[in-house]
């Protein structure tokens, strides 16, 4: 299985549309959305390209390929305005022999993990900077942000395809690869 992640678009028009760009070039079996998708929330200024109905409208064709969890900018209204779910705060996802419990971070995230079986992999979006780290019972991932990246990350997603993640830039350029099993 063949997944795209991205993480918090923030509103962003502008970096969806490249992000979607993304998404025709790499044919993944399935978008996963990490939350954020509509706000830019009180700590971000407004992301360039702030178009949140556009936003809605670029996602919605797009139901069917798309899972995603709530973040902690995602309210009940985002919900009546897109066809998709967005308001469960977790899933489990088996894919390319591995557990992956996607959540957006902000309730359980890096340092505060939910329960999870050895070997498992935490995916996460929130603090908008890619990284993987190892611990002893699980691996924590985290492909950046779409629209307002931090501490000099590109605006970024990242792809799960067997057993391998791999970070890119929105112009598909790789910039980090890690083997997850």
């Amino acid at each position: 299985m063949k997944l795209m992640i991205a993480s918090d678009i923030h509103g962003s028009a502008l970096y969806l549309k490249a992000l979607l760009e993304a998404y025709k070039r790499e044919q993944p079996d399935q978008l996963v959305l990490l939350g954020d998708l509509l706000y830019h929330g009180p700590r971000n200024d407004l992301p360039q390209g702030y178009a949140p109905k556009e936003v809605i409208a670029l996602l919605s064709p797009l139901k069917e390929e798309i899972l995603c969890v709530r973040g902690n900018c995602e309210a009940e209204v985002d919900q009546m305005v897109l066809p998709f779910p967005v308001m469960a705060d977790y899933a489990v996802l088996f894919a390319d022999g591995l557990t992956v419990y996607l959540t957006h971070g902000h309730i359980h995230g890096e340092s505060n993990p939910p329960p999870m079986k050895k070997g498992s992999v935490l995916l996460c979006g929130h603090t908008h900077v890619p990284v993987c780290h190892r611990h002893e019972n699980f691996t924590y991932v985290n492909p950046g942000s779409v629209s307002i990246p931090k501490e000099n990350s590109p605006h970024s997603y990242a792809m799960l395809e067997n057993g391998v993640m791999t970070w890119k830039d929105l112009d598909g350029k790789m910039y980090m690869e890690h083997r997850l099993v």
